[in-house]
């Protein structure tokens, strides 16, 4: 087996969303592991070593298309990192969170090379995606960024947070294309993380508080850090992960399978958070 098992040196990679957080420092890492990294987000990435960074709003098609232009060229990995929290507007979450990446992604598809690999962030408040399929597919067969928001607007209720709704769309994306990419020789995955400690996390404390981060920490005792969750989208993306396509990975310290199994109960969870 060859001593670097990852395999970036020399790959042409795409990290959107590396201005801050878990895409900042998945871009630093692949820039130290040898890859040429093209950055992309809204705001200006600080990473340095990048090959080129692109301002892109995943809000707008023509800036997301320009985006895939302004890049050009091949890549063998695509990172998508960027995602907005709850305190946006609901049209606004699942159109950078889902419309946008999916569109970023099927753009770029073209332009993966044969062995490349896809990976996205989407978080444990996806889990019930499996439950949700029937709701799920009338939101995502809607692939004009309107009608998706009006749709969002008109089934606010019924869909739910719609943050929640971005993910378990991601899940059920990341699952759906996984066999038809394999046929290109291309794999496709997500992770899953439990709360994250970036800027990000004061935002989701507005709308969920302390208690549910809490309950959401208790694996570890804490959030993870954003290495902690850049590191397992490197090595999806690597040589090393050659077999694994269409995973939803929970990065959670063994949350979601306490949850599953019994061993954990939220509700005793959430109470201990909120005791202190």
């Amino acid at each position: 087996m060859a001593t670097d098992i990852l395999g970036y040196a020399g790959k042409r990679v795409v990290v959107m969303g590396c201005y801050s957080g878990t895409g900042e420092a998945c871009a630093r890492q692949l820039v130290a592991l040898g890859a040429q990294v093209h950055g992309a987000d809204i705001r200006l990435s600080p990473v340095e070593g990048l090959a080129s960074f692109t301002t892109v709003d995943l809000k707008d098609p023509a800036s997301i298309a320009a985006g895939v232009t302004s890049i050009g060229g091949e890549v063998d990995c695509l990172f998508n990192v960027s995602g907005l929290p709850q305190t946006f507007p609901g049209e606004d979450v699942i159109t950078v969170n889902f419309l946008g990446i999916r569109l970023w992604t099927e753009t770029w598809l073209p332009h993966i090379r044969q062995g490349g690999a896809i990976v996205t962030v989407s978080s444990l408040a996806g889990m019930r995606y499996l439950m949700r399929q029937e709701l799920l597919k009338e939101f995502m067969d809607l692939t004009d960024f309107a009608e998706a928001r009006a749709w969002y607007t008109a089934n606010a209720e019924r869909a739910g947070d719609s943050y929640g709704l971005s993910k378990e769309a991601i899940n059920t994306w990341t699952q759906q294309l996984g066999p038809g990419l394999m046929a290109r020789n291309i794999r496709i995955n997500c992770t899953m993380p439990s709360p994250i400690d970036t800027p990000m996390l004061g935002e989701f404390r507005k709308i969920a508080g302390d208690a549910v981060l809490g309950a959401f920490s208790k694996a570890k005792g804490r959030p993870s850090s954003p290495l902690e969750q850049a590191l397992p989208l490197i090595l999806l993306c690597s040589d090393a992960a050659s077999f694994i396509s269409g995973a939803c990975l929970p990065v959670d310290a063994g949350l979601s399978g306490g949850l599953y199994t019994g061993v954990l109960n939220m509700e005793q969870m959430l109470a201990d958070a909120a005791a202190g």
